[in-house]
């Protein structure tokens, strides 16, 4: 049976472009009854998401924003808190590989815009939320990377700020450990998305499916995993 996240408002980011792992993972808690805040840089394609998700029913609101920021962050919260009675989850999908290539060619910028998408976003994020979450308890899902598991080279960058993300699911769950808060990461290998299937349909890939993602990302919100706070779950499909 899937979990039910009926009375339940979930955060979702990275929620702007259709097709793409937020966009699923949105649609995944949605389908499972939960009150939706989707959040974004990109205020067209959000839009549009939240159009699509109210056409199937779902209680939705979109936070347009640059995640990388905490004023961002703090008001995609406050969407939550103000416009659908509080904050139970908390899904970090906003990030994403942006530079592939040898680590003595990263420049700067890529280094630094790379780092702020992925850790940034979840940092301020999370330290926006929690708050809010500890008057109820709730699930903070983050996302990793295969990568951080199992590194491969042309990308350091992307690696280094997964491995953060890694570092702070699990220095989060200790630090709220006792206050009902929950913080865990997926660490998904190469999922079949319509850009990673563009870009890499060639290189003989052992592709992980939308739905499977995001069935773990689901369970680890839910009460069937209140036990496990401070993990890394591989989503690799025994990719090894």
């Amino acid at each position: 049976m899937p979990p039910d996240f009926r009375g339940k408002t979930a955060l979702i980011t990275g929620v702007g472009r259709v097709g793409q792992i937020g966009h699923a993972v949105a649609s995944g808690f949605g389908k499972a009854g939960a009150k939706l805040v989707i959040a974004d840089v990109n205020a067209a394609g959000l839009a549009d998401r939240a159009r699509e998700f109210a056409a199937q029913g779902f209680d939705v609101r979109a936070a347009a924003g640059d995640l990388t920021t905490p004023e961002a962050a703090r008001q995609a919260v406050a969407t939550a808190t103000t416009q659908l009675g509080g904050l139970d989850v908390v899904v970090n999908v906003a990030g994403g590989l942006l530079n592939y290539g040898p680590a003595l060619s990263l420049t700067p910028e890529q280094l630094e815009r790379e780092l702020a998408v992925n850790i940034k976003t979840t940092f301020y994020v999370s330290q926006a939320a929690i708050p809010a979450m500890r008057q109820r308890g709730g699930a903070i899902v983050n996302f990793a990377s295969a990568a951080v598991l199992k590194p491969q080279s042309q990308m350091p960058a992307y690696i280094a700020a997964k491995s953060a993300v890694a570092g702070l699911t699990r220095a989060l769950a200790l630090e709220f450990r006792d206050d009902r808060v929950r913080v865990n990461a997926v660490a998904p290998g190469t999922v079949r998305t319509a850009d990673n299937v563009a870009q890499m349909k060639a290189a003989g890939v052992r592709w992980i499916e939308l739905e499977d993602l995001v069935r773990a990302v689901l369970f680890l919100a839910s009460d069937d995993a209140k036990g496990i706070s401070g993990e890394i779950l591989p989503v690799t499909g025994g990719d090894v």
